[in-house]
């Protein structure tokens, strides 16, 4: 028995039937007709479909029906979503001509397959995966405007080969910048320039070339990515328990180093209590060690004023690191570190001549956005920005899911949703079949840790543009179970 019919020639330009019949419900019904007027040519690639708000109002079903229609439709590769352009047929499905049926025959028509979508999508449809800031709030006039003077005003030895540690002109605008901003207590020559903080690493962990070796201590959850990294130079990473007031540095034993993030913890979010700042230095000073101060998401604190960094306690006993990737964007390549000065020449070794250097017009370029104070007045920006998206997370959060926590401080471009014990892998299923794209804490887990496993989101609300950051956060409520609550906090 049929149980709604629509004629979308007017929704989307081609003549289009649509029926919901058969076994399944609704959503499966036009899972099916989509499906086959996919296969049959009806839809050809590329054709735009009626937002699912318009097409539930023809067909007289909820929204969410055909919004899980299209999402599932998504993951399996029939259709393709993404923002500005809407929900389209996927250009690689293969269809039969308008009015043909959807099977193609061999050269002497004997035989007849069936026409397969492809099994993967082309992309999320919502993407809150953390670790990029927005791109669309990219400075580009501030940008373009510090890249015209510094290109104007370079001079020709700019041109030419360089300083290994960095232009001399970055140099001295991220000594006064990160003295006022951070506390870090810095002069040009301690610093050198870097593509980032994974290059950072390389260069202070280089195989028969760093500055450092292992054992190196880090923070019970952090980045995978550089646990590998440190493991291919052949550093053994112990992993440090976290509690509320962040890594517990009374363990350190026998580490030379400890890498932590201390203004915001990645990804749990809290910060490093000041009492351990402290008991940190006084391990680095008994037993000859360094701090490793990644200053991840320094600069954004919503609750109140940041806090300096641990570097300001100790210059010689803490290298300082930090980069643009979030306060302006990752594709610039460009970091620094803040070096104890009995670490200046090694690095400088470890990075060798030129093929490791930064372009010298996006140094100049920074030197001037920073000077300028545009680079200022763009983090202030940004700050209110990151900080509205994450409080409409906590209260889209507090109407839809109560039972959901966001845990840490108000801080940084992500924040953690507890869930309950066992549901972190049901819930990305879910998030997958939903086109939603966002990380599990368990992800970020050292696999030596001996910290319970707990199951949690971790949520980037700065990766969306503001656009779309309404519709991913629907989404977002959407995969949460009905049940979910707050997991123990970290301990």
């Amino acid at each position: 028995m049929v149980d709604s019919w629509v004629n979308l020639a007017e929704r989307i330009g081609v003549d289009l039937h649509v029926e919901l019949g058969g076994p399944g419900g609704r959503r499966a019904a036009l899972i099916r007709a989509l499906r086959e007027a996919v296969r049959g040519g009806r839809l050809p690639p590329g054709t735009r479909l009626p937002p699912y708000r318009s097409l539930a109002a023809d067909l007289g079903v909820a929204r969410n029906t055909v919004a899980d229609a299209y999402a599932e439709l998504v993951a399996e590769g029939w259709l393709t979503a993404r923002q500005g352009s809407g929900t389209r047929v996927a250009m690689g499905v293969l269809s039969a001509p308008s009015g043909q049926p959807g099977r193609t025959e061999n050269r002497r028509g004997a035989g007849r397959t069936p026409v397969k979508a492809p099994l993967h999508a082309r992309g999320p449809r919502y993407d809150l995966r953390q670790g990029t800031p927005d791109a669309s709030s990219f400075p580009r006039s501030a940008w373009l405007a510090s890249y015209r003077r510094a290109l104007q005003q370079a001079p020709n030895e700019v041109f030419g080969p360089g300083d290994p540690a960095g232009r001399r002109e970055l140099r001295e605008a991220l000594a006064e910048y990160l003295a006022r901003a951070r506390g870090v207590r810095a002069e040009p020559g301690r610093i050198v320039i870097c593509s980032g903080f994974a290059h950072a690493l390389r260069l202070l962990f280089a195989p028969g070339g760093g500055v450092l070796g292992g054992p190196l201590a880090v923070e019970a959850y952090g980045l995978d990515f550089h646990r590998g990294l440190l493991a291919a130079a052949g550093v053994r990473t112990t992993p440090l328990a976290l509690d509320a007031d962040g890594a517990r540095v009374e363990r350190l034993a026998r580490e030379r180093a400890v890498l932590l993030t201390p203004a915001h913890q990645f990804p749990t979010g809290g910060p490093l209590h000041a009492s351990r700042r402290t008991t940190v230095i006084d391990w680095a000073r008994a037993r000859g060690g360094v701090v490793l101060e990644d200053d991840y998401d320094g600069e954004f604190r919503y609750d109140r004023k940041p806090v300096g960094a641990v570097q300001g306690l100790d210059p010689e006993r803490v290298i300082y690191l930090g980069s643009v990737s979030k306060s302006l964007s990752p594709a610039l390549r460009l970091g620094w570190m803040v070096l104890p000065e009995r670490y200046v020449d090694g690095v400088l070794a470890a990075k060798g001549e030129r093929e490791a250097w930064v372009s010298v017009l996006d140094q100049l370029s920074l030197a001037d956005l920073i000077g300028s104070g545009a680079y200022d007045r763009h983090v202030r920006r940004m700050r209110q920005r990151y900080r509205g998206r994450r409080d409409r997370l906590v209260e889209a959060l507090a109407a839809r899911a109560p039972q959901v926590a966001v845990t840490g401080i108000a801080a940084g471009l992500h924040a953690v949703l507890r869930l309950p014990p066992g549901t972190e892998r049901s819930v990305l299923k879910a998030a997958a079949w939903q086109g939603v794209a966002l990380d599990g804490l368990a992800a970020f887990r050292h696999p030596e840790s001996d910290m319970a496993t707990e199951d949690g989101l971790v949520v980037g609300y700065a990766t969306p543009s503001e656009h779309a950051y309404g519709a991913a956060l629907d989404a977002l409520c959407r995969i949460l179970p009905p049940d979910a609550g707050p997991g123990p906090a970290p301990g």
